[in-house]
């Protein structure tokens, strides 16, 4: 058996999440505390008790997905005594997942994870004025029809890129408002079997993002770090980072650049993984693997008996 671990990005958050862990396991409520500490918030409180709106805002979104994935390590790892540098090959995030998986790798303290999202929600919001961007979903086209949509849909002044290469067939488009709205309008003629905006802030992972990039830098290179006890994939590569330094310059890069998920699942496919395991309050990407590549056992970790039967394969 050959494992990784991978860690959902925005989108995944929801009222109630993480409640199971928080109910049956001292590790967890340890984790939600630190955190809860670290922003000066009772983030835990509006993730069970807050509205909808207010917990997918991106600077408590971010944080809190984070929290509940680091919740679950923190349970394998005290209340189930895994050494998790010993079990597991490989660990990738999806955009604000890979610092998840890099606290998980020991690159980054929980602490400082918690305030690195907390800053990167922040810079992210400020870097676009509202209404300016936005994203959408096309679903059924390949990556050279995508292309040529975006070609069509962009002008110098307002363009759209591709944002987030998730699998075949499903790509996710960032971008000004008004090249998005065009992108959704043409994709048909292009043969796309759905297009949809996306109910999000700001244009992530497109170069309108620009602003956040130097913030994140600061903050980065100047956060304690290690290097990773794990092989830790980057969203703009790919592939696995060398060492901290790699996995900081490549955090800085996702800020603007394109998240390559299609070909992080292909590289651990390459690699003989046998089980991904979704770390997260979603099951978004071990769907996602479940349909690309059926040869790999996927499944997602969300509550007590998933977590008994994971350390038990352990």
């Amino acid at each position: 058996m050959k494992y990784a671990f991978v860690f959902p990005g925005q989108g995944s958050q929801h009222i109630g999440m993480g409640a199971d862990l928080y109910k049956n396991f001292g590790a967890a409520r340890e984790v939600f505390d630190a955190v809860d500490d670290a922003l000066n918030q009772h983030l835990f409180d509006l993730m069970q008790n807050g509205s909808e709106n207010e917990l997918t805002l991106t600077v408590n979104a971010q944080p809190a997905i984070m929290a509940v994935s680091m919740a679950t390590i923190n349970v394998l790892k005290k209340e189930f005594g895994l050494s998790l540098k010993d079990k597991i090959s490989f660990v990738a995030g999806h955009s604000l997942g890979e610092y998840s998986a890099a606290c998980t790798a020991g690159v980054f303290s929980l602490e400082d994870t918690a305030k690195l999202l907390r800053l990167r929600g922040e810079a992210m919001q400020k870097a676009v004025p509202e209404g300016v961007g936005s994203m959408a979903a096309v679903l059924g086209l390949s990556a050279e029809d995508v292309d040529a949509l975006i070609e069509a849909a962009s002008t110098s002044e307002e363009y759209c890129v591709a944002a987030n290469d998730n699998m075949d067939g499903q790509i996710v488009l960032s971008g000004y408002a008004k090249a998005i709205d065009k992108a959704v309008e043409l994709a048909f003629d292009f043969g796309a079997k759905k297009a949809v905006k996306l109910p999000v802030s700001a244009p992530f992972h497109s170069p309108l993002m620009q602003a956040a990039e130097p913030v994140m830098a600061k903050a980065l290179n100047k956060v304690l770090s290690f290097n990773p006890e794990i092989e830790l994939i980057s969203n703009v590569t790919a592939a696995p980072a060398s060492n901290k330094d790699e996995v900081i310059s490549n955090l800085i890069k996702q800020v603007t650049g394109r998240v390559r998920w299609r070909e992080t699942m292909a590289f651990l496919n390459d690699e003989n993984v046998t089980d991904v395991i979704e770390i997260g309050p979603s099951n978004v990407l071990s769907n996602m693997f479940k349909r690309a590549y059926k040869n790999i056992y996927s499944t997602a970790i969300h509550t007590k008996e998933d977590l008994e039967e994971l350390a038990n394969n352990l």
